[in-house]
């Protein structure tokens, strides 16, 4: 049974997760923190950490890290198939589809549209992650506010934005951050 909730869950997410990985993570997000309860909402901040300084899609390393903590190896594989089976037929369809009607204007004015709901998906997935980082579990307020997080994240900000640092080099520094502050005992 938890085998066919894993691959419907991330088939789910699969089908539905138009605009890549970012645009994903709120399905991830409803899927296994909110109807099944797999993981906690920091289990899931976590996961994403993770699966952004992995190789590879966000959804297919969350589907295999979540199908492993659920139902061990054979629920990653399980997770995982069902997370890109969607995928691989849609974009074989979709590619000779578009060979053939590359050039009406109606399917330009599809991809157009769908634009601004990728880019609210990413928005909304970033304000959930910020949320959790800020704030934890607790309501919002200026009482809760871990302002060493909020400190991280601004100077990462302005790391990537005013010098363009290298991405990479910022998650590795904020890590490094991170734990020295921990050690320090400030977070």
């Amino acid at each position: 049974m938890i085998y066919l909730q894993l691959f419907l869950s991330f088939l789910q997410i699969g089908l539905f997760s138009f605009g890549g990985g970012y645009a994903a993570i709120p399905l991830i997000q409803g899927q296994i923190v909110d109807q099944h309860g797999w993981l906690s909402m920091a289990e899931f901040t976590d996961l994403i950490t993770i699966s952004q300084m992995t190789p590879g899609p966000i959804a297919i390393n969350s589907a295999t890290f979540v199908g492993i903590k659920i139902a061990g190896l054979p629920g990653a594989a399980v997770a995982t198939l069902g997370c890109i089976l969607p995928s691989c037929v849609i974009v074989t369809l979709i590619a000779r589809l578009y060979l053939k009607y590359r050039n009406l204007v109606v399917l330009q004015g599809v991809l157009g549209s769908l634009r601004p709901a990728v880019v609210a998906m990413i928005a909304s997935a970033g304000i959930s992650i910020l949320v959790t980082a800020f704030w934890g579990s607790s309501a919002i307020s200026l009482a809760s506010t871990q302002w060493v997080m909020a400190a991280i994240f601004a100077l990462c900000v302005f790391l990537l934005m005013k010098c363009k640092l290298d991405p990479i080099l910022v998650m590795v520094l904020a890590g490094v951050l991170k734990l020295v502050t921990a050690a320090l005992g400030l977070s």
